[in-house]
Protein backbone atom coordinates (compact mmCIF):
# COMPACT_ATOMS: atom_id res chain seq x y z
CA UNK A 1 0.00 0.00 0.00
CA UNK A 2 2.96 2.34 0.56
CA UNK A 3 3.87 1.94 -3.10
CA UNK A 4 0.29 2.78 -4.05
CA UNK A 5 0.39 5.90 -1.88
CA UNK A 6 3.73 6.87 -3.45
CA UNK A 7 2.38 6.33 -6.97
CA UNK A 8 -0.75 8.31 -6.16
CA UNK A 9 1.28 11.20 -4.75
CA UNK A 10 3.74 11.05 -7.67
CA UNK A 11 1.02 11.32 -10.27
CA UNK A 12 -0.74 14.02 -8.26
CA UNK A 13 2.47 16.06 -8.03
CA UNK A 14 3.21 15.42 -11.72
CA UNK A 15 -0.28 16.64 -12.67
CA UNK A 16 -0.02 19.72 -10.46
CA UNK A 17 3.49 20.59 -11.72
CA UNK A 18 2.37 20.14 -15.33
CA UNK A 19 -0.67 22.36 -14.76
CA UNK A 20 1.37 24.99 -12.94
CA UNK A 21 4.10 25.00 -15.62
CA UNK A 22 1.51 25.33 -18.37
CA UNK A 23 -0.25 28.06 -16.41
CA UNK A 24 3.08 29.87 -15.81
CA UNK A 25 4.03 29.71 -19.46
CA UNK A 26 0.61 30.98 -20.45
CA UNK A 27 0.60 33.81 -17.91
CA UNK A 28 4.23 34.70 -18.68
CA UNK A 29 3.53 34.94 -22.38
CA UNK A 30 0.32 36.92 -21.85
CA UNK A 31 2.02 39.37 -19.53
CA UNK A 32 5.02 39.63 -21.85
CA UNK A 33 2.79 40.30 -24.84
CA UNK A 34 0.77 42.77 -22.81
CA UNK A 35 3.84 44.72 -21.72
CA UNK A 36 5.30 44.62 -25.25
CA UNK A 37 2.02 45.88 -26.66
CA UNK A 38 1.91 48.63 -24.05
CA UNK A 39 5.48 49.59 -24.86
CA UNK A 40 4.71 49.63 -28.58
CA UNK A 41 1.71 51.89 -28.07
CA UNK A 42 3.75 54.18 -25.86
CA UNK A 43 6.49 54.42 -28.49
CA UNK A 44 3.89 54.99 -31.18
CA UNK A 45 2.34 57.83 -29.25
CA UNK A 46 5.71 59.34 -28.45
CA UNK A 47 6.88 59.06 -32.08
CA UNK A 48 3.67 60.60 -33.38
CA UNK A 49 3.94 63.37 -30.83
CA UNK A 50 7.50 64.10 -32.07
CA UNK A 51 6.27 64.04 -35.67
CA UNK A 52 3.54 66.56 -34.82
CA UNK A 53 6.08 68.70 -33.03
CA UNK A 54 8.39 68.65 -36.09
CA UNK A 55 5.50 69.50 -38.38
CA UNK A 56 4.64 72.54 -36.33
CA UNK A 57 8.05 73.76 -35.20
CA UNK A 58 11.34 74.24 -37.10
CA UNK A 59 13.98 71.69 -36.13
CA UNK A 60 16.51 74.35 -35.22
CA UNK A 61 14.23 75.78 -32.56
CA UNK A 62 13.42 72.47 -30.85
CA UNK A 63 16.79 70.76 -30.81
CA UNK A 64 17.23 71.37 -27.11
CA UNK A 65 13.68 70.19 -26.47
CA UNK A 66 14.29 67.02 -28.45
CA UNK A 67 17.46 66.36 -26.51
CA UNK A 68 15.64 66.80 -23.23
CA UNK A 69 12.74 64.67 -24.39
CA UNK A 70 15.13 61.85 -25.38
CA UNK A 71 16.63 61.86 -21.89
CA UNK A 72 13.19 61.85 -20.23
CA UNK A 73 11.89 59.05 -22.44
CA UNK A 74 15.14 57.00 -22.11
CA UNK A 75 15.04 56.80 -25.89
CA UNK A 76 17.22 57.87 -28.78
CA UNK A 77 15.58 60.42 -31.08
CA UNK A 78 16.84 60.63 -34.63
CA UNK A 79 15.49 62.97 -37.34
CA UNK A 80 16.10 62.45 -41.08
CA UNK A 81 15.10 64.77 -43.88
CA UNK A 82 13.29 63.80 -47.01
CA UNK A 83 16.52 62.63 -48.63
CA UNK A 84 17.21 60.48 -45.52
CA UNK A 85 20.00 62.71 -44.41
CA UNK A 86 20.67 62.96 -40.70
CA UNK A 87 19.34 66.22 -39.30
CA UNK A 88 19.32 65.41 -35.55
CA UNK A 89 20.43 62.61 -33.18
CA UNK A 90 20.05 62.75 -29.41
CA UNK A 91 22.94 60.33 -28.82
CA UNK A 92 23.51 56.70 -27.97
CA UNK A 93 21.51 54.99 -25.28
CA UNK A 94 22.45 51.36 -26.04
CA UNK A 95 25.64 49.50 -26.93
CA UNK A 96 25.18 50.29 -30.62
CA UNK A 97 27.62 52.52 -32.52
CA UNK A 98 26.44 55.43 -34.58
CA UNK A 99 27.40 53.66 -37.80
CA UNK A 100 25.39 50.57 -36.84
CA UNK A 101 22.51 52.77 -35.74
CA UNK A 102 22.45 54.57 -39.06
CA UNK A 103 22.80 51.33 -41.01
CA UNK A 104 19.88 49.73 -39.15
CA UNK A 105 17.67 52.79 -39.83
CA UNK A 106 18.46 52.82 -43.56
CA UNK A 107 17.89 49.08 -43.79
CA UNK A 108 14.45 49.51 -42.26
CA UNK A 109 13.67 52.48 -44.51
CA UNK A 110 14.71 50.65 -47.68
CA UNK A 111 12.63 47.66 -46.65
CA UNK A 112 9.48 49.58 -45.81
CA UNK A 113 7.43 52.20 -47.60
CA UNK A 114 5.58 54.83 -45.58
CA UNK A 115 2.69 56.38 -47.35
CA UNK A 116 1.00 57.57 -44.10
CA UNK A 117 1.75 54.90 -41.49
CA UNK A 118 4.50 54.03 -39.07
CA UNK A 119 6.57 50.88 -38.52
CA UNK A 120 8.18 49.31 -35.46
CA UNK A 121 10.96 46.74 -35.63
CA UNK A 122 13.41 45.10 -33.25
CA UNK A 123 17.10 44.92 -34.11
CA UNK A 124 20.09 44.23 -31.87
CA UNK A 125 17.93 44.27 -28.68
CA UNK A 126 16.57 47.73 -29.62
CA UNK A 127 13.08 48.69 -30.70
CA UNK A 128 12.95 51.13 -33.63
CA UNK A 129 9.84 53.13 -34.33
CA UNK A 130 9.91 55.20 -37.57
CA UNK A 131 7.20 57.72 -38.28
CA UNK A 132 7.10 60.07 -41.29
CA UNK A 133 6.19 63.79 -40.86
CA UNK A 134 5.40 66.63 -43.25
CA UNK A 135 3.06 69.55 -44.02
CA UNK A 136 0.16 69.74 -46.42
CA UNK A 137 0.54 66.20 -47.62
CA UNK A 138 4.18 66.70 -48.49
CA UNK A 139 6.64 64.48 -46.62
CA UNK A 140 9.26 66.48 -44.74
CA UNK A 141 11.31 63.57 -43.32
CA UNK A 142 11.33 60.84 -40.72
CA UNK A 143 11.53 60.79 -36.99
CA UNK A 144 13.04 57.63 -35.48
CA UNK A 145 12.47 56.70 -31.84
CA UNK A 146 14.73 53.82 -30.61
CA UNK A 147 14.41 52.29 -27.18
CA UNK A 148 16.55 49.39 -25.79
CA UNK A 149 14.77 46.20 -24.76
CA UNK A 150 16.58 45.99 -21.41
CA UNK A 151 13.58 47.43 -19.62
CA UNK A 152 11.34 44.84 -21.27
CA UNK A 153 13.73 42.03 -20.27
CA UNK A 154 13.82 43.32 -16.73
CA UNK A 155 10.06 43.43 -16.54
CA UNK A 156 9.90 39.97 -18.09
CA UNK A 157 12.32 38.63 -15.49
CA UNK A 158 10.27 40.22 -12.75
CA UNK A 159 7.12 38.66 -14.19
CA UNK A 160 8.72 35.20 -14.27
CA UNK A 161 10.13 35.66 -10.79
CA UNK A 162 6.69 36.52 -9.45
CA UNK A 163 5.10 33.64 -11.36
CA UNK A 164 7.70 31.08 -10.28
CA UNK A 165 7.56 32.11 -6.62
CA UNK A 166 3.77 32.24 -6.62
CA UNK A 167 3.34 28.95 -8.45
CA UNK A 168 6.10 27.33 -6.31
CA UNK A 169 4.31 28.33 -3.13
CA UNK A 170 1.07 27.08 -4.63
CA UNK A 171 2.78 23.78 -5.49
CA UNK A 172 4.09 23.37 -1.95
CA UNK A 173 0.67 24.12 -0.46
CA UNK A 174 -1.12 21.80 -2.88
CA UNK A 175 1.38 18.95 -2.30
CA UNK A 176 1.05 19.37 1.47
CA UNK A 177 -2.72 19.31 1.21
CA UNK A 178 -2.53 16.34 -1.18
CA UNK A 179 -0.27 14.45 1.24
CA UNK A 180 -2.62 15.14 4.11
CA UNK A 181 -5.66 14.12 2.09
CA UNK A 182 -3.86 11.01 0.79
CA UNK A 183 -2.96 10.03 4.35
CA UNK A 184 -6.47 10.72 5.54
CA UNK A 185 -8.01 8.48 2.88
CA UNK A 186 -5.22 5.96 2.33
CA UNK A 187 -4.65 5.08 6.00
CA UNK A 188 -8.06 3.44 6.43
CA UNK A 189 -7.80 1.88 2.99
CA UNK A 190 -4.40 0.43 3.87
CA UNK A 191 -5.72 -0.89 7.18
CA UNK A 192 -8.77 -2.36 5.45
CA UNK A 193 -6.54 -3.95 2.80
CA UNK A 194 -4.32 -5.59 5.44
CA UNK A 195 -7.40 -6.97 7.16
CA UNK A 196 -8.70 -8.24 3.81
CA UNK A 197 -5.40 -10.09 3.25
CA UNK A 198 -5.70 -11.65 6.72
CA UNK A 199 -9.28 -12.69 5.99
CA UNK A 200 -8.08 -14.24 2.74
CA UNK A 201 -5.54 -16.29 4.76
CA UNK A 202 -8.32 -17.49 7.08
CA UNK A 203 -7.55 -15.23 10.04
CA UNK A 204 -11.12 -14.14 10.74
CA UNK A 205 -10.13 -12.51 14.05
CA UNK A 206 -8.44 -9.60 12.21
CA UNK A 207 -10.10 -6.17 12.60
CA UNK A 208 -9.49 -2.63 11.36
CA UNK A 209 -8.63 -0.45 14.43
CA UNK A 210 -11.28 2.05 15.45
CA UNK A 211 -10.62 5.67 14.54
CA UNK A 212 -11.97 8.82 12.92
CA UNK A 213 -12.01 7.77 9.28
CA UNK A 214 -14.75 10.18 8.10
CA UNK A 215 -15.64 9.30 4.50
CA UNK A 216 -13.72 5.97 4.68
CA UNK A 217 -15.53 4.98 7.86
CA UNK A 218 -18.21 3.13 5.91
CA UNK A 219 -15.52 0.95 4.26
CA UNK A 220 -13.87 0.24 7.63
CA UNK A 221 -17.17 -0.64 9.29
CA UNK A 222 -18.11 -2.88 6.37
CA UNK A 223 -14.77 -4.73 6.54
CA UNK A 224 -15.17 -5.23 10.30
CA UNK A 225 -18.73 -6.47 9.89
CA UNK A 226 -17.57 -8.84 7.16
CA UNK A 227 -14.78 -10.13 9.43
CA UNK A 228 -17.21 -10.69 12.32
CA UNK A 229 -19.68 -12.49 10.05
CA UNK A 230 -16.91 -14.68 8.60
CA UNK A 231 -15.63 -15.46 12.09
CA UNK A 232 -19.10 -16.47 13.25
CA UNK A 233 -19.64 -18.54 10.11
CA UNK A 234 -16.23 -20.17 10.53
CA UNK A 235 -16.94 -20.95 14.18
CA UNK A 236 -20.34 -22.41 13.28
CA UNK A 237 -18.78 -24.44 10.47
CA UNK A 238 -16.05 -25.73 12.80
CA UNK A 239 -18.67 -26.75 15.35
CA UNK A 240 -20.72 -28.51 12.68
CA UNK A 241 -17.58 -30.15 11.27
CA UNK A 242 -16.53 -31.35 14.72
CA UNK A 243 -20.00 -32.71 15.37
CA UNK A 244 -20.10 -34.44 12.01
CA UNK A 245 -16.58 -35.83 12.45
CA UNK A 246 -17.43 -37.07 15.96
CA UNK A 247 -20.62 -38.66 14.68
CA UNK A 248 -18.88 -40.33 11.73
CA UNK A 249 -15.96 -41.59 13.81
CA UNK A 250 -18.05 -42.89 16.71
CA UNK A 251 -21.02 -44.34 14.87
CA UNK A 252 -21.23 -48.06 15.39
CA UNK A 253 -21.38 -48.87 11.69
CA UNK A 254 -18.61 -48.68 9.11
CA UNK A 255 -18.87 -45.79 6.62
CA UNK A 256 -17.25 -45.67 3.20
CA UNK A 257 -17.44 -42.69 0.82
CA UNK A 258 -16.26 -42.97 -2.80
CA UNK A 259 -16.19 -39.96 -5.14
CA UNK A 260 -17.42 -39.84 -8.73
CA UNK A 261 -14.01 -40.96 -10.02
CA UNK A 262 -14.06 -44.12 -7.91
CA UNK A 263 -11.50 -42.90 -5.36
CA UNK A 264 -12.01 -43.50 -1.65
CA UNK A 265 -12.43 -40.20 0.18
CA UNK A 266 -13.53 -41.29 3.65
CA UNK A 267 -13.46 -44.33 5.91
CA UNK A 268 -14.43 -44.05 9.55
CA UNK A 269 -12.91 -45.72 12.57
CA UNK A 270 -15.42 -48.58 12.58
CA UNK A 271 -14.63 -49.44 8.94
CA UNK A 272 -10.90 -49.41 9.70
CA UNK A 273 -11.47 -51.75 12.65
CA UNK A 274 -13.69 -54.13 10.70
CA UNK A 275 -11.26 -54.66 7.83
CA UNK A 276 -7.91 -53.83 9.50
CA UNK A 277 -7.16 -51.01 7.05
CA UNK A 278 -5.02 -47.91 7.50
CA UNK A 279 -6.33 -44.58 6.10
CA UNK A 280 -2.94 -43.76 4.57
CA UNK A 281 -3.14 -46.92 2.45
CA UNK A 282 -6.74 -46.33 1.31
CA UNK A 283 -7.60 -42.66 0.93
CA UNK A 284 -7.57 -41.10 -2.54
CA UNK A 285 -6.95 -44.44 -4.24
CA UNK A 286 -9.30 -46.48 -6.52
CA UNK A 287 -11.62 -48.64 -4.45
CA UNK A 288 -10.97 -51.72 -6.59
CA UNK A 289 -7.27 -51.56 -5.68
CA UNK A 290 -7.83 -51.11 -1.95
CA UNK A 291 -10.91 -53.01 -0.79
CA UNK A 292 -9.86 -56.59 0.06
CA UNK A 293 -13.18 -58.34 -0.63
CA UNK A 294 -14.59 -58.94 -4.06
CA UNK A 295 -18.20 -58.88 -2.79
CA UNK A 296 -17.83 -55.25 -1.68
CA UNK A 297 -16.23 -54.25 -4.98
CA UNK A 298 -19.06 -55.99 -6.86
CA UNK A 299 -21.70 -54.09 -4.86
CA UNK A 300 -20.05 -50.73 -5.60
CA UNK A 301 -19.69 -51.65 -9.28
CA UNK A 302 -23.40 -52.43 -9.46
CA UNK A 303 -24.32 -49.10 -7.83
CA UNK A 304 -22.11 -47.22 -10.28
CA UNK A 305 -23.75 -49.04 -13.19
CA UNK A 306 -27.39 -48.87 -12.09
CA UNK A 307 -27.24 -45.61 -10.08
CA UNK A 308 -29.70 -47.09 -7.59
CA UNK A 309 -29.48 -47.87 -3.88
CA UNK A 310 -28.81 -51.51 -2.93
CA UNK A 311 -28.80 -53.60 0.24
CA UNK A 312 -26.96 -56.89 0.49
CA UNK A 313 -26.04 -59.40 3.16
CA UNK A 314 -22.37 -60.38 3.02
CA UNK A 315 -20.41 -63.08 4.79
CA UNK A 316 -16.76 -62.06 4.71
CA UNK A 317 -13.63 -63.78 5.99
CA UNK A 318 -11.39 -61.33 7.86
CA UNK A 319 -8.23 -62.93 9.18
CA UNK A 320 -9.31 -66.09 10.96
CA UNK A 321 -12.84 -64.84 11.57
CA UNK A 322 -15.91 -65.01 9.44
CA UNK A 323 -18.12 -61.97 9.85
CA UNK A 324 -21.59 -61.09 8.63
CA UNK A 325 -22.43 -57.60 7.37
CA UNK A 326 -25.64 -55.94 6.31
CA UNK A 327 -24.38 -53.48 3.66
CA UNK A 328 -26.42 -50.58 2.32
CA UNK A 329 -25.01 -48.56 -0.59
CA UNK A 330 -26.56 -45.55 -2.27
CA UNK A 331 -25.49 -43.10 -5.00
CA UNK A 332 -25.06 -39.44 -4.08
CA UNK A 333 -26.61 -37.26 -6.76
CA UNK A 334 -26.54 -33.47 -6.35
CA UNK A 335 -28.51 -30.72 -8.02
CA UNK A 336 -28.88 -30.84 -11.79
CA UNK A 337 -28.33 -34.63 -11.65
CA UNK A 338 -24.67 -34.11 -10.81
CA UNK A 339 -23.02 -37.41 -9.85
CA UNK A 340 -21.02 -36.96 -6.63
CA UNK A 341 -20.19 -40.50 -5.58
CA UNK A 342 -21.34 -43.42 -3.45
CA UNK A 343 -21.80 -43.89 0.29
CA UNK A 344 -21.87 -47.38 1.79
CA UNK A 345 -22.84 -48.30 5.37
CA UNK A 346 -21.60 -51.57 6.90
CA UNK A 347 -23.61 -52.95 9.82
CA UNK A 348 -21.75 -55.73 11.63
CA UNK A 349 -24.41 -58.34 12.39
CA UNK A 350 -21.92 -61.09 13.22
CA UNK A 351 -23.00 -61.20 16.85
CA UNK A 352 -26.66 -61.30 15.88
CA UNK A 353 -25.96 -64.09 13.44
CA UNK A 354 -23.87 -65.88 16.02
CA UNK A 355 -26.60 -65.65 18.65
CA UNK A 356 -29.17 -66.70 16.12
CA UNK A 357 -27.03 -69.64 15.05
CA UNK A 358 -26.40 -70.53 18.68
CA UNK A 359 -30.12 -70.58 19.33
CA UNK A 360 -30.61 -72.80 16.33
CA UNK A 361 -27.64 -75.10 16.80
CA UNK A 362 -27.13 -75.32 20.52
CA UNK A 363 -29.88 -77.77 21.21
CA UNK A 364 -29.05 -79.80 18.11
CA UNK A 365 -25.31 -79.80 18.87
CA UNK A 366 -25.68 -80.62 22.54
CA UNK A 367 -28.25 -83.32 21.86
CA UNK A 368 -26.04 -84.71 19.11
CA UNK A 369 -22.98 -84.73 21.34
CA UNK A 370 -24.92 -86.25 24.24
CA UNK A 371 -26.72 -88.74 22.04
CA UNK A 372 -23.70 -90.98 21.43
CA UNK A 373 -22.62 -91.51 25.08
CA UNK A 374 -26.20 -91.69 26.33
CA UNK A 375 -27.13 -94.18 23.61
CA UNK A 376 -24.04 -96.22 24.33
CA UNK A 377 -24.72 -96.29 28.07
CA UNK A 378 -28.36 -97.14 27.54
CA UNK A 379 -27.62 -99.83 24.95
CA UNK A 380 -24.97 -101.59 26.99
CA UNK A 381 -27.06 -101.32 30.15
CA UNK A 382 -30.00 -102.92 28.35
CA UNK A 383 -27.69 -105.63 27.01
CA UNK A 384 -26.47 -106.38 30.51
CA UNK A 385 -30.01 -106.50 31.86
CA UNK A 386 -30.98 -108.87 29.08
CA UNK A 387 -28.52 -111.47 30.50
CA UNK A 388 -25.10 -110.40 29.35
CA UNK A 389 -24.17 -109.65 32.98
CA UNK A 390 -23.82 -113.35 33.61
CA UNK A 391 -20.92 -113.43 31.19
CA UNK A 392 -18.07 -112.00 33.26
CA UNK A 393 -15.93 -111.15 30.23
CA UNK A 394 -18.82 -109.34 28.47
CA UNK A 395 -19.79 -107.69 31.77
CA UNK A 396 -16.31 -106.24 32.22
CA UNK A 397 -16.13 -105.11 28.57
CA UNK A 398 -19.53 -103.42 28.66
CA UNK A 399 -18.89 -101.74 32.01
CA UNK A 400 -15.57 -100.41 30.66
CA UNK A 401 -17.39 -98.89 27.69
CA UNK A 402 -20.07 -97.44 29.97
CA UNK A 403 -17.34 -95.86 32.17
CA UNK A 404 -15.56 -94.39 29.11
CA UNK A 405 -18.79 -92.91 27.75
CA UNK A 406 -19.65 -91.55 31.21
CA UNK A 407 -16.23 -89.84 31.40
CA UNK A 408 -16.78 -88.41 27.93
CA UNK A 409 -20.20 -87.18 28.98
CA UNK A 410 -18.69 -85.64 32.12
CA UNK A 411 -15.93 -83.92 30.09
CA UNK A 412 -18.51 -82.48 27.70
CA UNK A 413 -20.62 -81.10 30.55
CA UNK A 414 -17.56 -79.65 32.32
CA UNK A 415 -16.31 -77.92 29.14
CA UNK A 416 -19.78 -76.54 28.46
CA UNK A 417 -19.90 -75.11 31.97
CA UNK A 418 -16.35 -73.79 31.63
CA UNK A 419 -17.10 -72.12 28.28
CA UNK A 420 -20.29 -70.63 29.68
CA UNK A 421 -18.36 -69.25 32.65
CA UNK A 422 -15.67 -67.75 30.37
CA UNK A 423 -18.27 -66.05 28.17
CA UNK A 424 -19.98 -64.37 31.10
CA UNK A 425 -19.33 -60.63 31.48
CA UNK A 426 -18.29 -61.04 35.10
CA UNK A 427 -15.50 -63.48 34.25
CA UNK A 428 -12.21 -62.38 35.79
CA UNK A 429 -8.64 -63.61 35.55
CA UNK A 430 -6.22 -63.94 38.43
CA UNK A 431 -3.46 -61.88 36.87
CA UNK A 432 0.16 -62.29 37.88
CA UNK A 433 3.62 -62.34 36.30
CA UNK A 434 3.90 -65.78 34.68
CA UNK A 435 7.15 -67.36 33.52
CA UNK A 436 6.45 -68.69 30.02
CA UNK A 437 9.17 -71.38 30.20
CA UNK A 438 7.68 -72.89 33.37
CA UNK A 439 4.10 -72.97 32.02
CA UNK A 440 5.14 -74.55 28.72
CA UNK A 441 7.25 -77.16 30.54
CA UNK A 442 4.32 -78.09 32.81
CA UNK A 443 1.93 -78.39 29.85
CA UNK A 444 4.37 -80.54 27.87
CA UNK A 445 4.95 -82.80 30.89
CA UNK A 446 1.22 -83.66 30.98
CA UNK A 447 1.37 -85.13 27.45
CA UNK A 448 4.83 -86.62 27.62
CA UNK A 449 3.61 -90.22 28.15
CA UNK A 450 0.93 -89.99 25.48
CA UNK A 451 3.47 -88.60 23.03
CA UNK A 452 5.85 -91.47 23.77
CA UNK A 453 3.09 -93.98 23.13
CA UNK A 454 2.69 -92.52 19.60
CA UNK A 455 6.44 -92.06 19.24
CA UNK A 456 5.97 -88.29 18.77
CA UNK A 457 8.88 -85.97 19.37
CA UNK A 458 7.45 -83.50 21.92
CA UNK A 459 9.61 -80.56 22.97
CA UNK A 460 9.37 -77.08 24.50
CA UNK A 461 11.66 -74.13 23.79
CA UNK A 462 11.30 -70.82 25.67
CA UNK A 463 13.75 -68.19 26.92
CA UNK A 464 14.22 -68.61 30.68
CA UNK A 465 13.47 -64.97 31.56
CA UNK A 466 10.40 -64.48 29.36
CA UNK A 467 7.43 -63.23 31.42
CA UNK A 468 3.84 -62.33 30.52
CA UNK A 469 1.01 -60.88 32.57
CA UNK A 470 -1.78 -63.43 32.87
CA UNK A 471 -3.66 -66.15 34.78
CA UNK A 472 -1.27 -69.08 35.21
CA UNK A 473 -3.96 -71.79 35.31
CA UNK A 474 -5.82 -70.36 32.30
CA UNK A 475 -2.58 -70.06 30.31
CA UNK A 476 -1.82 -73.68 31.10
CA UNK A 477 -5.37 -74.61 30.02
CA UNK A 478 -4.77 -72.87 26.66
CA UNK A 479 -1.57 -74.84 26.07
CA UNK A 480 -3.15 -78.14 27.19
CA UNK A 481 -6.02 -77.77 24.72
CA UNK A 482 -3.68 -76.89 21.84
CA UNK A 483 -1.27 -79.72 22.72
CA UNK A 484 -4.15 -82.21 23.01
CA UNK A 485 -5.27 -81.38 19.47
CA UNK A 486 -1.70 -81.39 18.15
CA UNK A 487 -0.94 -84.86 19.55
CA UNK A 488 -4.37 -86.22 18.57
CA UNK A 489 -3.98 -85.18 14.92
CA UNK A 490 -0.28 -85.91 14.52
CA UNK A 491 0.51 -89.41 13.22
CA UNK A 492 3.16 -91.65 14.74
CA UNK A 493 6.79 -90.54 14.46
CA UNK A 494 5.63 -86.93 14.08
CA UNK A 495 6.78 -83.80 15.87
CA UNK A 496 5.02 -81.40 18.24
CA UNK A 497 6.77 -78.33 19.60
CA UNK A 498 5.95 -75.40 21.87
CA UNK A 499 8.10 -72.34 21.14
CA UNK A 500 8.11 -68.88 22.72
CA UNK A 501 9.78 -65.60 21.75
CA UNK A 502 9.29 -61.85 22.07
CA UNK A 503 9.51 -58.78 19.86
CA UNK A 504 9.14 -55.09 20.52
CA UNK A 505 5.41 -55.21 21.29
CA UNK A 506 4.33 -58.84 21.81
CA UNK A 507 5.15 -62.17 23.37
CA UNK A 508 4.53 -65.01 20.90
CA UNK A 509 3.81 -68.63 21.85
CA UNK A 510 3.61 -71.13 18.98
CA UNK A 511 2.26 -74.68 19.10
CA UNK A 512 3.54 -76.49 16.00
CA UNK A 513 2.81 -79.99 14.76
CA UNK A 514 3.42 -82.12 11.69
CA UNK A 515 -0.10 -83.49 11.66
CA UNK A 516 -2.81 -83.84 9.05
CA UNK A 517 -3.28 -80.08 8.68
CA UNK A 518 -6.42 -78.01 8.05
CA UNK A 519 -7.84 -76.91 4.73
CA UNK A 520 -7.77 -73.14 4.22
CA UNK A 521 -11.55 -72.87 3.89
CA UNK A 522 -12.00 -74.59 7.27
CA UNK A 523 -9.66 -72.31 9.25
CA UNK A 524 -12.20 -69.49 9.89
CA UNK A 525 -14.60 -71.96 11.53
CA UNK A 526 -12.32 -74.04 13.75
CA UNK A 527 -12.92 -71.78 16.74
CA UNK A 528 -16.69 -72.29 16.59
CA UNK A 529 -18.09 -74.46 19.35
CA UNK A 530 -18.83 -78.10 18.37
CA UNK A 531 -17.16 -77.57 14.97
CA UNK A 532 -14.91 -80.40 13.84
CA UNK A 533 -12.74 -80.54 10.75
CA UNK A 534 -12.82 -84.34 10.68
CA UNK A 535 -15.91 -85.26 12.69
CA UNK A 536 -15.31 -89.01 12.79
CA UNK A 537 -11.66 -88.78 13.88
CA UNK A 538 -12.45 -86.00 16.34
CA UNK A 539 -15.05 -88.07 18.08
CA UNK A 540 -12.83 -91.13 18.11
CA UNK A 541 -10.06 -89.08 19.70
CA UNK A 542 -12.36 -88.07 22.50
CA UNK A 543 -12.70 -84.43 21.43
CA UNK A 544 -15.80 -82.46 22.33
CA UNK A 545 -15.46 -79.68 19.73
CA UNK A 546 -15.20 -77.03 22.47
CA UNK A 547 -11.44 -76.90 23.09
CA UNK A 548 -10.48 -74.29 20.47
CA UNK A 549 -13.50 -72.16 21.33
CA UNK A 550 -12.30 -72.11 24.95
CA UNK A 551 -8.77 -71.28 23.78
CA UNK A 552 -9.98 -68.31 21.71
CA UNK A 553 -12.04 -66.85 24.56
CA UNK A 554 -9.21 -67.23 27.08
CA UNK A 555 -6.69 -65.60 24.75
CA UNK A 556 -9.03 -62.66 24.18
CA UNK A 557 -9.59 -62.38 27.94
CA UNK A 558 -5.80 -61.80 28.17
CA UNK A 559 -6.18 -58.98 25.55
CA UNK A 560 -4.38 -61.08 22.95
CA UNK A 561 -5.32 -62.85 19.74
CA UNK A 562 -4.56 -66.14 18.03
CA UNK A 563 -3.63 -66.85 14.41
CA UNK A 564 -3.47 -70.10 12.47
CA UNK A 565 -1.24 -71.23 9.60
CA UNK A 566 -1.80 -74.69 8.21
CA UNK A 567 -1.09 -76.83 5.18
CA UNK A 568 -2.86 -80.11 4.53
CA UNK A 569 -0.51 -83.05 5.10
CA UNK A 570 2.30 -80.80 6.39
CA UNK A 571 1.04 -79.64 9.76
CA UNK A 572 -0.42 -76.67 11.64
CA UNK A 573 0.97 -73.75 13.63
CA UNK A 574 -1.14 -71.96 16.25
CA UNK A 575 0.44 -68.60 17.23
CA UNK A 576 -0.78 -66.84 20.36
CA UNK A 577 -0.07 -63.09 20.51
CA UNK A 578 0.07 -61.70 24.05
CA UNK A 579 0.71 -58.01 24.73
CA UNK A 580 4.07 -57.36 26.29
CA UNK A 581 3.80 -56.39 29.99
CA UNK A 582 4.64 -52.80 30.84
CA UNK A 583 7.78 -52.26 32.86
Amino acid sequence: MNSFRTRLLFWLVTLIVTVLIALGLLLGQVLKDFYAETMNKRMEKEAKALAILLENEPLEQIRADLKEMGDELSSRITVLDRQERLRFDSGRIAAISDEDHERIIRTILHKKQFPRFSVIEKANDVYYYIAPYGRGGERGGYVILSTPTSSLKKVNQQIWGVLISSLGMALVVIVALGWKIANQYMRPIEAATKVAFELEKGNYAARVPDGEYKEAGMLVRSINRLARNLQEMSRAREIQTDRLHTLIENVGSGLLFIDHRGHIHLINRAFQTYFHLEPSACLYRPYADVLPHRDIVKLIDDIFITETAMRRHMRLTIGIERKHFDVYGAPIIGTNAEWKGIVAVFHDITELKRLEQIRKDFVANVSHELKTPVTSIKGFAETLLDGAMKDEEALEHFLTIILKESERLQTLVEELLDLSKIEQHGFQLLLDDVNVAEVTAEAVAVFRQKAEEKQIDLRAEAPPGLVIRGDRNRLKQILLNLLANAIAYTPEHGQVAVEAEENEREVLIRVKDTGIGIEEKEIPRIFERFYRVDKARSRDSGGTGLGLSIVKHLVEAHHGHITVASEVGRGTVFTIHFPKPER
